[in-house]
């Protein structure tokens, strides 16, 4: 099985797969690096720990003096392309939800596939963390906007973790690199990155965008016509045929993102929504930990995507694709993630609407090769 490495930011490179080895834990410096890119944004909430020692926006600022400041673009998952098309409920799930997006019928949808990363012109890897955010515009009036990754589980499991990981990150002086002395002590501190890493690792992963499945990581609430709450986390099944990630990168450093374009160029990609229903015991509180295999799942419908854009004015490049923007019928879990990712969010947005805008390297046409 192949192991996932993540792409390179700035000029330092890190592997997930040779890190998790057995015997390589002298790398560690090194592997924070890889949960600072799944923990994109994952980060940052009033009232999360007092107002002295963290705030959401401590956190953006110190994930750009990792990453460095790229106006204008979103502080992770920085290299995106926007994508449209449309959803078809089913109506299979209203018995869990009065959400209207799962009721029968189609509505329009915008998302943005993406690289997670800091650094928006950096190469296109294998095994690079991929992630897909979507807006879902209903018929009356309310938006659903949810971002997921085609990752098993998330690396940490709140903010104080998210925020220890970004410590150990701080370079050092001798060496400009993270100490791995204190990768090794966050380690040591947060087990449960450990084991989700270890997960991530063991999950085969596909050749691309069109062919990856998406995960909310996250826990919500769907809440029913009677007010019936039923926990539950999402996943976007791709119904193109998997194909494992190639051994060695194709040419171009944009060649996830042109065969995206490719794909769509040849007709509509399409992906099946599937809830799945939680039960008593599965944490709703913890991302790095994946609920038992068998869980009841319901496909609520289908994702069809038919178009690719550069980032731009008017297209996906401006939407915030907070996790908290829900339509009546879906509620957030008690999972500190979400308001976490939320804050975040909102600093980001803030900063980079109010900068010069540089088109991204994922340019789809061909350019930028």
């Amino acid at each position: 099985m192949t192991a996932r490495p993540t792409e390179s930011q700035g000029s330092t490179p890190y592997r997930l797969g040779a890190l998790l080895k057995p015997g390589a834990m002298t790398n560690l410096g090194v592997i924070a690096l890889v949960l600072l890119a799944l923990a994109a944004g994952f980060a940052g909430a009033a009232g999360w720990l007092s107002p002295a020692r963290l705030d959401q926006t401590r956190l953006v600022d110190e994930f750009e003096s990792v990453n460095g400041r790229h106006a204008g673009f979103r502080r992770n998952h920085a290299k995106g392309v926007c994508v449209f098309g449309w959803f078809e409920g089913n109506g299979a799930s209203e018995r869990l939800s009065h959400a209207a997006v799962f009721r029968p019928g189609r509505v329009a949808v915008i998302g943005r596939f993406a690289l997670a990363g800091g650094v928006p012109m950096m190469p296109d890897g294998p095994n690079a963390v991929r992630s897909l955010a979507l807006q879902f515009t209903l018929p009356n009036g309310e938006a659903w906007r949810t971002g997921m990754n085609d990752i098993p589980v998330f690396p940490v499991r709140d903010a104080q973790g998210f925020y220890d990981n970004l410590a150990a990150l701080a370079p050092d002086a001798a060496t400009g690199k993270p100490d791995p002395a204190k990768v090794q002590a966050f380690l040591m501190a947060h087990p449960e990155s450990a084991r989700a890493l270890g997960l991530i690792k063991n999950t085969p992963f596909s050749s691309g965008f069109a062919n990856a499945s998406y995960n909310s990581l996250n826990a919500f609430r769907l809440v029913n016509a009677a007010g019936v709450a039923t926990p539950v986390r999402w996943t976007l099944r791709a119904v193109d045929a998997f194909e494992p990630e190639p051994a060695e990168a194709p040419a171009g450093k944009n060649y996830l993102f042109d065969a995206l374009a490719a794909r769509l160029s040849r007709g509509p990609a399409p992906w099946h929504l599937l809830l799945i229903i939680g039960q008593p015991g599965d944490p709703t509180d913890d991302a790095t930990i994946a609920w038992p295999a068998g869980r009841e799942t319901v496909d609520a419908g289908t994702l069809t995507l038919d178009r690719i854009e550069a980032e731009g004015p008017g297209n996906c490049r401006d939407i915030n694709f907070d996790p908290l923007v829900l339509p009546s019928g879906i509620e957030p879990s008690d999972d500190p993630l979400l308001s976490a990712r939320s804050a975040v969010y909102s600093v980001s947005v803030g900063r980079r609407l109010g900068e010069t805008k540089t088109p991204s390297a994922a340019q789809p046409g061909g350019k930028g090769n």
